[in-house]
């Protein structure tokens, strides 16, 4: 299974915050990393990542190596770039661009701890505890 990886769960994963997905996001990047699937991150969440996390950077860096060591890093071309600008069904232009990124690798789903935000997206969307279930 292909599967692009929204922020909030890699985030979830490095930071161990407090979320009602911690535990179901770390299992979610456990499977990506057993390579039982096929995890992709877009392009633009590196520097989501880069801005939330609050330690050195040397620190940063390491996190964003492992990130790029479990998943591959997924693009997204010009047009679809301002198809997602024009897109005004999206709230939220981020989430946008997910979407974006998850059709480019040709991915069967989106994995998201913020389902709401992408009730109109192309691509099949899960939240962690979803994905988890349908893989057990």
């Amino acid at each position: 299974m292909v599967a692009l990886i929204d922020t909030n769960v890699i985030l979830n994963y490095i930071t161990d915050r407090e979320d009602r997905f911690r535990d179901s996001s770390k299992m979610v990047m456990d499977l990506c990393s057993q390579e039982k699937v096929d995890g992709y991150i877009a392009f633009h969440s590196l520097s989501i990542i880069w801005y939330s996390l609050r330690i050195p950077d040397e620190g940063k860096r390491m996190w964003l190596r492992d990130i790029c060591r479990i998943l591959t890093v997924a693009g997204a071309s010009h047009e679809q770039v301002l198809e997602a600008i024009e897109n005004v069904q999206f709230k939220d232009f981020e989430d946008c661009l997910q979407d974006e990124c998850a059709r480019m690798v040709n991915a069967d789903c989106l994995v998201t701890c913020n389902l709401k935000d992408f009730k109109v997206a192309k691509t099949k969307v899960y939240s962690p505890d979803e994905f988890v279930a349908l893989l057990e």
